[in-house]
């Protein structure tokens, strides 16, 4: 590989890393040298012990009991156990900080703004805290949110980690069915909701859907409901609710702050699958692993600090909400948006970038992608001087998205694709501050991960070969369990049995040999004409370089004994799906790809399925072709979009 990065830091820029404070900390107290990042990986997976008890010390990680171990048995999964001689509490850690500077930011699509600080978070936590407590919450009890991202989400899930709690919530978009499918399983005791949201210029009601969920949902004893749509709630719309209490009225004013230290692996979040093939799985992940595996990736791969302030376009319904609340651990302001990110148009979360000087701006791969669509280009509307770091997950970023984001929006920003997921709370593929950016590719897998790339058999394939991504070695993020899940049977079978004893995670990816990595798609979605295994991210690159497209899905159709590719595409208003434009579909898949990539059908549907993080639902789609059932449509954003897949005449032949 010889082509040139598209950015290259400066060696001013590369001495004030973090993560080169940390490794000359490492190589200062342990009498190591590392001349690259490569090898302070390498030592990072081969001294689980060294550098978790380095990270604990360099994030002041702190509690009652020893550092020591740092980790028993971590050749072992499941049952690896970090830090058991420590009791933390997840809150202390996130509320250190207790000064006037700014702990939170909220924005909203209708140019609403308000703040807290660190010492006015501080207290409206100790506020809800005792409202808990009265409420009969303590360690171990469920406490639930069906909550717009607002400052009160975050106050309510830091007065229930306070307490040692465990905390769950699911964005206000999630149908009745699937915050019943999601909460059902979980039986919280209170429950926290909005009185609605704003989207897309329309003002939207929870209160309704929150009567009906509780009337299916006995567990709940208290619901505490945040006044957001309108100035006070009318007591004729709290009655329906159980218990139902003003979140300006809940606890009490003038509390005291205090933090229920426990073991480091008590629970902490139950976050969810999609779910889209059935009832989604209840993640249960533990307070110490989170907080250990956030300072990590917010410290050495973001380069976060006290003083930053950090944005990700998330709901609290998906796992980077959670990511970014825990940016609140290394002082950082953080900045909260709720509503659309193009409403009233393309430019509003750029607009919020430049006013509130935001410095490290996360999104996801599909809202650059949608934004080039729309021709929008920030740097010529929108001053970022502040900006110095780009986050994208979701979906693997196109290198065509790269030359975005250099060329439209800043040229001097460490871009990051970033790559995790909701069963880990955090990332096994990330960036590294202090290292080039090059087109199309993720810099390294994070440091304490030793993530490898299998064959079918379970055997490590060279670089550039694709195979299955795993992790060979225990990390502290890994789930506790699954809610419900007595003896652990459906935790093994998700991630341990496909290769045993070793982490596998669903993705096809390849590792190039800079020691990066080209994540093609879920494998659970690759496709297989011809027996040759294709990842859809590649054929979704080449679609998404045409203007005419403005979304695509690939799956593989059964025919004939074989499996063909078949291409739905959602073309801009007013375009043909004609014979001159699927040539040239083919033609850009051709040039890029094999003959193997190109589809066999290019069909134009009005909308593509995805689900309310935004990810494309492959599985669901190839169920519907196949007439096999999808098991829960309230995962998705669009659940009507599937119909446009069913009985296709065009697939008859």
């Amino acid at each position: 590989m010889t082509e040139s990065p598209l950015w290259q830091p400066s060696a001013e820029r590369v001495a004030s890393t973090q993560l080169r404070q940390f490794t000359e900390c490492v190589a200062a107290r342990r009498g190591l040298r590392f001349g690259n990042y490569t090898e302070l990986h390498r030592w990072s997976v081969e001294d689980s012990d060294g550098f978790w008890t380095e990270l604990a010390h360099f994030a002041d990680i702190r509690g009652d009991g020893s550092l020591a171990p740092a980790v028993l048995h971590p050749e072992k999964m499941p049952g690896a156990r970090f830090f058991p001689n420590l009791r933390i509490n997840f809150a202390e850690h996130l509320l250190h900080c207790r000064d006037e500077r700014e702990a939170l930011v909220f924005v909203n699509e209708r140019g609403t703004r308000r703040c807290l600080s660190y010492r006015q978070l501080a207290s409206e936590v100790a506020r809800i805290a005792q409202g808990l407590r009265d409420a009969g919450v303590g360690p171990g009890d469920v406490v639930a949110g069906f909550m717009p991202n607002l400052p009160e989400t975050v106050i309510a899930m830091l007065a229930t980690a306070s307490l040692g709690g465990i905390w769950s919530s699911c964005s206000p978009d999630f149908g009745i069915a699937g915050v019943l499918d999601r909460f059902g399983q979980i039986a919280p005791k209170v429950l926290f909701t909005a009185d609605g949201y704003f989207y897309a210029g329309k003002t939207m009601d929870s209160l309704g859907p929150m009567a009906d969920v509780l009337r299916q949902l006995p567990s709940v004893q208290c619901v505490v409901v945040v006044p957001y749509v309108a100035p006070g709630v009318p007591a004729d719309r709290l009655a329906p609710l159980r218990n139902a209490v003003s979140f300006d009225q809940f606890g009490r004013a003038g509390a005291a702050l205090s933090f229920t230290r426990l073991a480091f692996d008590h629970p902490l979040y139950v976050l969810y699958s999609s779910g889209t093939t059935g009832v989604p799985k209840c993640i249960v992940h533990g307070a110490g692993g989170t907080l250990l595996q956030h300072v990590k990736e917010h410290l050495l791969h973001a380069d976060l600090r006290r003083g930053d302030r950090l944005f990700y376009f998330t709901t609290c319904g998906w796992m980077m909400w959670n990511w970014l609340v825990s940016g609140l651990a290394s002082g950082a302001t953080l900045v909260l948006y709720d509503g659309s990110p193009f409403h009233p148009d393309p430019g509003v979360l750029w607009r919020m970038a430049e006013q509130e000087r935001v410095t490290i701006f996360g999104t996801s791969a599909r809202y650059l992608a949608s934004l080039e669509k729309a021709g929008f280009k920030p740097r010529e509307s929108c001053a970022l001087p502040a900006l110095r770091t780009l986050l994208s997950t979701g979906s693997p970023l196109a290198p065509e998205s790269y030359d975005f984001v250099y060329r439209d929006i800043k040229s001097d920003l460490h871009l990051a694709s970033i790559s995790g997921g909701t069963d880990i709370v955090g990332c096994f593929i990330v960036g590294v501050p202090g290292q080039p950016v090059y087109r199309g590719e993720m810099q390294a897998a994070a440091l304490g991960m030793q993530v490898a790339v299998f064959d079918d058999a379970g055997h490590a394939v060279p670089d550039g070969e694709k195979g299955e991504l795993v992790c060979t070695r225990a990390f502290p993020s890994m789930p506790l369990g699954f809610w419900g899940d007595t003896g652990g049977s459906r935790y093994r079978a998700a991630y341990f049995e496909r290769f045993p004893g070793i982490w596998h995670h669903g993705d096809y990816l390849s590792r190039t040999a800079r020691g990066g990595y080209l994540i093609h798609g879920r494998s659970d979605a690759v496709l297989n004409p011809g027996g040759v295994r294709i990842g859809t991210a590649e054929i979704y690159r080449q679609v998404e370089t045409l203007p005419e497209v403005l979304d695509s899905v690939c799956i593989g159709q059964d025919w004939q004994g074989d499996v063909r590719v078949v291409l739905f595409v959602r073309l801009r208003e007013g375009i043909a799906c004609d014979e001159a434009l699927q040539r040239r579909i083919r033609d850009a898949i051709r040039a890029r790809t094999t003959p193997r990539h190109v589809p066999a059908k290019i069909i134009a549907v009005p909308d593509i399925p995805r689900t309310l993080s935004g990810k494309i639902v492959e599985l669901a789609v190839r169920n519907i072709v196949h007439g096999q059932p999808v098991k829960n449509v309230d995962a998705l954003a669009n659940p009507a979009a599937l119909e446009h897949f069913r009985n296709r005449r065009e697939l008859a032949d």
